[in-house]
């Protein structure tokens, strides 16, 4: 059962050489999050509130503010310039999913975070969808599509594909990865689900256990715009009844180590799916810190391979800053 809370924290207003900062004070957010994956929402329909960098790393402190991975402010499409390019491809996609890092940095976009914001619109009364249902939204990774499962969202991520494809194909491989509680660099296989991943492939769970990510692995080569990374053991045997299994963990770009990252684990079951061959499922389980997310792999209507991300959504607080 979700539950409500009367909550308030201290949101001082910084202001910016180039933009001069919001006063927050008396805006309503949500708290909410997808396999503890954990975001603070912000609805904003008539597009009034503008959130600075320096804010939202305030709201997101876990000491100071509210708490959260990244900051969502739904937005209807029209009022941005990348929400109305998307409207343009698809009018059905009405609201935004204007998403930021903890640290104030702009994300293309996050999985588990989908979840939650589609559910956010839901609570907050700004969309209808019943089970079975389709909701069309935008975001910095594209248009994606949502459907209202009995036991929580199922979204279409989109295609998948590799960062560096002529290494990936003839490698299987593509960078070295290095993290604290690794002995040597390890091999990592860097694909992008509309926001980079390098996925690592780790032999036993120990290992798993004693990789440290309070601060971010090195790789390289690094993807232009940097790289999210996942470390990832395959279940023994890999496959049961159709079904593959990984558990993984990953520290994401603007914010750190995180209990689960939605696109996080499609590139995971894309990686592993392509170091298994040709006999590997197209649905897969992925363990995270934070539970277990649902993914499909399954022929798109532009002719590309697309991948589903399942899983539970919740809003845990309500409440208004002080």
């Amino acid at each position: 059962m979700d539950q409500s809370a009367a909550v308030s924290a201290q949101q001082p207003t910084v202001a910016t050489a180039s933009q001069p900062a919001a006063n927050l004070s008396g805006l309503r957010f949500s708290k909410g999050h997808g396999t503890g994956n954990d975001f603070v929402l912000i609805a904003d329909p008539a597009d009034n509130h503008t959130i600075t960098p320096e804010q939202v790393a305030q709201l997101c402190d876990r000491h100071r503010g509210i708490g959260g991975d990244g900051l969502i402010r739904a937005v209807p499409s029209r009022f941005l310039p990348e929400g109305r390019e998307l409207l343009a491809q698809d009018p059905a996609a009405e609201w935004f999913m204007d998403y930021r890092n903890g640290d104030g940095s702009l994300s293309e976009m996050c999985g588990n975070g989908v979840r939650v914001f589609v559910h956010f619109l839901i609570e907050e009364g700004l969309v209808e969808l019943a089970s079975g249902q389709v909701l069309t939204i935008g975001t910095r990774g594209g248009i994606k599509k949502i459907v209202r499962t009995d036991h929580g969202y199922a979204v279409d991520m989109g295609p998948w594909e590799f960062i560096f494809p002529a290494e990936a194909t003839s490698k299987a491989m593509d960078a070295l990865v290095s993290a604290e509680g690794l002995e040597v660099a390890r091999p990592g296989l860097s694909v992008s689900m509309g926001n980079p991943h390098t996925v690592v492939a780790l032999a036993e769970m120990a290992e798993l256990t004693s990789t440290q990510l309070y601060k971010a692995p090195v790789v390289d080569p690094k993807p232009v715009n940097g790289t999210n990374v996942e470390f990832v053991v395959p279940a023994e045997p890999l496959v049961h009844d159709g079904v593959g299994t990984i558990t993984m963990r990953v520290h994401e770009r603007g914010v750190g180590e995180t209990q689960s990252c939605g696109t996080g684990a499609c590139a995971a079951a894309v990686a592993i799916r392509h170091w298994a061959g040709s006999t590997a499922p197209n649905a897969w389980n992925v363990n995270v810190p934070g539970g277990v997310v649902g993914v499909k792999f399954f022929p798109g209507e532009d002719g590309r391979e697309h991948v589903e991300l399942s899983g539970p959504a919740v809003i845990v607080a309500t409440g208004t800053l002080s």
